[in-house]
């Protein structure tokens, strides 16, 4: 294949490691490399969380994309993606278009609201730096007016969690921290504030052992945040939101649900006309689609089953890592003529933090962590994936060190 040229759509995890990777292991005269992404930056999703709490800013979060790359070997174009023709080798962006002879499909998720009444209206999502931004200031604007008011409002001191899974709790444990500051800020009572959870499996955190979810409730529950499980959203309005529990419908007043209990691959994808299951494409298992050979997908817009349990693997951080690492591989395989090589994941264990002291985990070889431990393991995980993305320059910047709390 003479010079080809390479385009990587998104610039998530897996967009932004297949880019690291290329840049790296080919030389600008074997191949064009060209990213595409909507804002100039890239950032932590599994940081999202605490920019939406208001514990960590945002700033922090994000990573401008020119200082990751190397101008002379990649091209960055800031655009949005609108669709992805396959047949003829085009992407379509809001200015334009782009030619590709290899196309890496890396544009995450999106939140799934599965058809609940006014909850994509009136809810809130942790999926971007600006959706964290709007929460914080929408949970600080309405503490701050509570005192404003001639008639208090107590909705604007209820804030409703939808999920109880990875983010959910997260967000939970971030949001225990940040209460109290706020609260002493503007002058009111923490006992007046609640923070609610709703989940509809039997339990939070339902992928980790039980042991760890003990901890973790009995972690969020003395902080004060209210768990309920075995329930079901049913309506989310302005002022309000109606779950099931028990087959009895309850309404919570609140001016803040913020919905972490379901995300899609981006719509993009499906509309492009890729065979999609559930809105992601089954992968071949060089990361390939079953039917272009010369298109890759990543990330949240992948679908990976696990041969062993027959079941997708999960799409988190460090999968969608290890894809880009396989995928940035097989292509210079392509653009050399070699074998391409199979995706294998190696799930290396998942931390869950509760607040900024505190987390839970299962680490090499099941080996279990609770409070200050797990918290540096996830602090040493971040700081080893800004090390892979930039070298220590990056890390040192932008990395987590808060080890000895």
């Amino acid at each position: 294949m003479s010079k080809p040229n390479i385009v990587i759509l998104g610039a998530g995890y897996g967009g932004m490691i297949t880019t690291v990777k290329l840049q790296k292991s080919l030389l600008a005269e074997e191949a064009n490399i060209t990213l595409i992404n909507k804002h100039d930056y890239h950032y932590q999703s599994t940081w999202l969380h605490e920019n939406a709490a208001g514990t960590t800013h945002h700033d922090r979060t994000r990573i401008p994309i020119q200082d990751i790359i190397h101008r002379e070997k990649v091209q960055f174009i800031q655009d949005t993606v609108c669709a992805i023709d396959p047949e003829e080798k085009k992407v379509k962006l809001s200015d334009g278009e782009v030619s590709y002879d290899i196309l890496v499909i890396g544009l995450g998720f999106e939140a799934a609201t599965f058809g609940i009444e006014g909850l994509a209206e009136h809810s809130f999502t942790i999926n971007s730096i600006n959706s964290a931004r709007l929460i914080r200031e929408h949970i600080e604007y309405n503490f701050a007016l509570y005192n404003n008011e001639q008639r208090k409002k107590q909705a604007r001191l209820n804030i409703v969690v939808g999920g109880g899974g990875l983010t959910g709790v997260e967000f939970l444990g971030e949001l225990a921290n940040r209460v109290p500051e706020l609260c002493r800020e503007y002058d009111i009572d923490k006992a007046m504030v609640r923070i609610i959870n709703i989940e509809g499996a039997s339990t939070i955190l339902p992928n980790f052992e039980s042991q760890l979810v003990e901890y973790a409730i009995n972690s969020l529950e003395a902080r004060g945040i209210e768990l309920i499980t075995d329930a079901s959203i049913k309506e989310c309005q302005k002022d309000h939101v109606i779950y099931e529990k028990d087959g009895i419908e309850m309404e919570v007043p609140t001016m803040t649900t913020v919905w972490a209990a379901g995300v899609q691959a981006n719509e993009i994808v499906q509309q492009s006309g890729f065979q999609t299951t559930n809105g992601k494409v089954k992968v071949r298992k060089d990361m390939r689609t079953p039917e272009y050979d010369d298109v890759f997908v990543v990330g949240d817009c992948a679908l990976v089953m696990d041969e062993q349990t027959n079941r997708p693997v999960p799409a988190t951080a460090q999968i969608a890592v290890q894809e880009a690492s396989l995928v940035a591989q097989n292509i210079k395989a392509l653009v050399k003529g070699r074998e391409l090589q199979k995706f294998e994941p190696n799930l290396k264990g998942t931390v869950a933090s509760l607040g900024e002291d505190d987390a839970v985990g299962v680490v090499f070889n099941n080996r279990k962590l609770y409070g200050w431990k797990a918290m540096i393991m996830k602090q040493l995980i971040e700081n080893r994936y800004l090390y892979m993305l930039g070298g220590f320059k990056l890390m040192l910047k932008k990395g987590k060190f808060n080890l000895f709390v």
